[in-house]
């Protein structure tokens, strides 16, 4: 393989996607920020973890599809390409329909158990049920993005993510201030991105495309071995998205006692904010899953080394990019969302960033590490990886320091999480070269 024009534009093209795509919820903090005020900030930010959960099944479907299709493709086995793709999104419009009737029966105690309060109540609910009538766009959306990205399509899967972000942010402004509709437009916009999306990763499929597609769907070929042979090649994308939302979650809920609804606004800027960081090494790692999965199944190890070699070094230097721009900028960052003027607000999120961010310097690579095992059909390690940063250490060493030392303690211990997973994977590498190769 030759391998650095393709890595640059296969991950150029998706870190351009991926930046795009977070803009779905920062456009919706921005606008619902200058619309709602503190209390519409803090309800947008109760009600991410389900949209984060929609994203993580979409993504692992889409990943985990995506990576045994491509390996299928690269070991000339169409059928076993097709079957898998078939029933990924036959999977994925269930859940979709799933998530509406979650929308439609239990808003109510769902928001409740999340963190609304008397203040937020009726906010939260108007957004979460909007958002969760839209679920299975969300799921399929998703799912279509890494098959059509692995059927050698980068960049018309950035052309959807494009069209669903900034159709996002248009829709966000007329929405909400001309019309007036308040988070109900704001959860509108946001639904309407990923239907605009498919429209265009539809136009994979069109007649014109006929040389390049060879995607094709059947509902007779549903099989619940696929499933279960590419889900867990998912499973790394979807703990890693599916741990967005338990930080916040947690996170929500520390603040909430040490600083009211007032610092779960400014959590909720400084997690927008990092969502783009996050979005951009999440864009390095989809970029490279199609030309890892590729390698692997034709046995190119030069390549393999070579991919990830670029991925890693990347991940490191936009992570320093990442610290530069939030300390030098960290003023106009927290004005850009705070239009009530409200100087706690500031305060706290600007003293956040400078902690929470140092988290990305071990952030990057553990994405990009989690990413390449799981393309290289080796899920295990992925999982761990996301797990330790997602649940396993982050979740306890918030509860503590954020007990123990208030919001400087919650900051940290998202910085302490990551470490943990970098230090993870250090003993694993370790133990592989000591052990001549051996699985950790």
């Amino acid at each position: 393989m030759n391998v650095l024009p393709k890595f640059c534009r296969y991950v150029s093209t998706n870190v351009l996607g991926t930046i795009s795509l977070s803009c779905y919820i920062l456009a919706d903090t921005f606008f619902v920020a200058a619309s709602q005020g503190t209390s519409g900030l803090a309800a947008l930010n109760i009600c991410i973890p389900v949209f984060n959960v929609m994203n993580a099944l979409g993504l692992m479907l889409g990943i985990g599809g995506g990576t045994r299709y491509a390996i299928f493709q690269a070991q000339k086995d169409e059928q076993g390409a097709q079957r898998v793709f078939s029933s990924m999104m036959l999977l994925g419009l269930g859940l979709g329909a799933v998530g509406i009737a979650v929308g439609l029966l239990l808003t109510r105690p769902l928001v409740l158990l999340l963190g609304a309060d008397s203040e937020t109540l009726a906010l939260a609910m108007e957004y979460m049920h909007t958002i969760l009538s839209f679920a299975p766009f969300f799921l399929l959306n998703n799912i279509l993005q890494a098959f059509v990205r692995n059927d050698g399509a980068p960049q018309l899967a950035m052309a959807a993510m494009f069209t669903s972000s900034f159709s996002n942010v248009i829709l966000d402004y007329v929405f909400m201030f001309p019309l007036g509709m308040g988070m109900f437009g704001a959860a509108l916009a946001t639904g309407i991105a990923p239907v605009l999306s498919l429209c265009v990763l539809g136009t994979h499929f069109l007649p014109s495309a006929k040389g390049r597609c060879r995607l094709h769907f059947s509902p007779r070929q549903f099989s619940l071995p696929a499933v279960l042979h590419a889900a867990p090649l998912g499973l790394s994308s979807f703990v890693t998205e599916l741990s967005s939302g338990v930080v916040l979650l947690v996170f929500n809920q520390l603040i909430l006692r040490a600083a009211g609804n007032t610092g779960v606004a400014a959590y909720g800027i400084i997690a927008n904010l990092a969502l783009v960081g996050i979005a951009v090494f999440t864009g390095i790692a989809q970029g490279i899953q199609p030309l890892i999965s590729e390698a692997y199944g034709h046995s190119d190890t030069a390549s393999l080394n070579k991919i990830r070699r670029y991925a890693l070094t990347l991940a490191l230097v936009l992570a320093g990019l990442f610290y530069l721009a939030v300390n030098l900028w960290a003023g106009p960052l927290v004005a850009a969302f705070n239009q009530d003027g409200d100087a706690q607000l500031a305060a706290i999120a600007r003293h956040g960033m400078t902690l929470y961010f140092l988290g990305f310097f071990f952030a990057g690579p553990n994405i990009i590490t989690a990413a390449f095992h799981s393309a290289v059909n080796q899920p295990r390690m992925g999982f761990w990886v996301s797990m330790i940063r997602g649940c396993i250490a982050l979740v306890p060493l918030a509860l503590l320091l954020g007990l123990t030392f208030g919001l400087n303690g919650v900051w940290l211990s998202y910085v302490l999480a990551e470490a943990a997973a970098f230090a993870f994977i250090l003993v694993c590498a370790a133990v592989r070269s000591g052990s001549r190769g051996k699985n950790c």
